[in-house]
């Protein structure tokens, strides 16, 4: 940041003592802030050169003050010179304490990073899940990679941190580690939060993230199609494992609830709703948002089938669905065999349950978001984007009313 400086020495007259002497102040202005420090001399106000900054003529006294008033401005440069050689942030008060020699606290930036990762670590479960830790995890991992590739050090000063760093560090992901776009500034996103809490805290003077250009750019969302679903219905195993993997994947399909919020599920889960038929109300993990859906034939066959399952009987759960890592491995195997040219994991049940499973049946966007326990709906645009078959559908019923209208009127006009 750029700064200016000046320097002036000047009476206090405030603060004369009895024997008229008055004491000598250096005023030193930074950007318009001013530090106003005693330089422990005294002088008659009649010898003092107001213009010149120092005292009148060449005596003793004069000689010797006005050489301690040189030395004073000699440091005065030295201190700023040495703060611009080292890449320090010059205000009043960061300047001060370096010319007097008052150290100031050097909060580093790795360290604030780990404290809150420690915060996060002890909340899981109730304010944050884990797999939202294991991203700041990685993010602070990333960060210190580059601390080292960039600046070869292990930890810097969160005054460092400007708009240029975070341009360097989103080059360094891009670049170095390979990441796409949108994971490029999720990482630069979750980096952020650690500087905006600087910022909050008063240990930055501005938010270098608000010059931050980063777009996350929207993808194309995979599901599966009506013909897939089927595919994998009637598909018979041999394998029960498989089986297994493919009833909890279908389950996901007609409830649109996401690996985590299945595997929480229990028979406390089960509700008779509003209709007096079956629903599913819970709350999602990852949002603690409310979400209830009603229970469709496809999911209520499933239940039914894994009822006395001793994993369920043991463990009280609704299902006995394996561990999140095994699901996806076995997902892919699942495709290969069912001869889907897709790679399977829980998002995708989830987007099938938006789009193949509801808006395509005509099920409207705002009962779809609310089932899936989004808190905006512009969240479920995301997922459940309105198939060219659904468009096909709703096109077709206003030809027809077209069509009728042209019919009547040419009808009318050959009368």
């Amino acid at each position: 940041m750029k700064h200016k400086i000046s320097i002036l020495f000047h009476l206090n007259s405030s603060k004369a003592s009895k024997k008229g002497l008055y004491p000598i102040y250096l005023r030193i202005t930074i950007n318009g802030a001013r530090i106003e420090l005693s330089t422990s001399k005294f002088v008659e106000k009649s010898k003092w050169n107001a213009s010149a900054g120092k005292i009148k003529g060449t005596n003793e006294e004069a000689r010797l003050i006005n050489s301690h008033l040189d030395i004073l401005r000699s440091k005065v440069y030295e201190t700023e010179n040495w703060m611009i050689n080292n890449n320090q942030d010059i205000n009043a008060q960061t300047f001060k304490n370096k010319f007097l020699g008052v150290e100031e606290k050097q909060r580093q930036l790795i360290l604030i990073f780990e404290d809150h990762n420690k915060l996060m670590k002890e909340l899981i479960g109730s304010t944050f899940a884990n797999n939202t830790f294991k991203k700041y995890e990685t993010t602070l991992s990333h960060t210190k990679e580059f601390l080292k590739f960039q600046y070869n050090l292990n930890d810097i000063s969160i005054k460092r941190v400007d708009i240029a760093f975070i341009n360097d560090f989103d080059f360094f992901l891009r670049n170095t580690k390979k990441c796409n776009n949108n994971s490029t500034i999720k990482y630069i996103r979750n980096f952020g939060k650690i500087i905006k809490q600087c910022y909050v805290n008063g240990w930055l003077e501005r938010d270098p993230l608000l010059n931050y250009k980063g777009k996350v750019k929207e993808i194309e969302r995979v599901y599966l199609t009506q013909e897939e679903i089927e595919s994998l219905l009637n598909k018979e195993f041999k394998i029960k494992r498989l089986e297994l993997v493919r009833d909890m994947f279908l389950f996901s399909c007609f409830t649109g609830l996401a690996y985590i919020d299945v595997y929480n599920l229990t028979n406390s889960n089960i509700i008779i709703g509003i209709d007096g038929e079956k629903w599913i109300s819970t709350k999602r993990q990852k949002t603690e948002s409310p979400s209830r859906i009603p229970i469709l034939p496809v999911s209520q066959m499933i239940i039914d089938k894994y009822e006395n399952h001793p994993q369920c009987k043991n463990e009280g759960k609704l299902l006995p669905i394996l561990s999140n890592q095994k699901m996806n491995a076995y997902l892919k195997e699942l495709a290969d065999i069912c001869e889907i040219d897709k790679e399977l994991t829980f998002h995708i049940a989830r987007h099938t349950f938006a789009t193949t499973v509801t808006l395509t049946n005509g099920v409207p966007i705002e009962s779809v978001s609310k089932m899936l326990g989004h808190k905006n709906i512009r969240t479920t645009q995301h997922y459940a984007k309105v198939l060219d078959k659904k468009v096909s559908e709703d096109m077709t019923i206003l030809k027809s009313k077209f069509t009728y209208t042209l019919n009547t009127v040419l009808k009318t006009k050959s009368n």
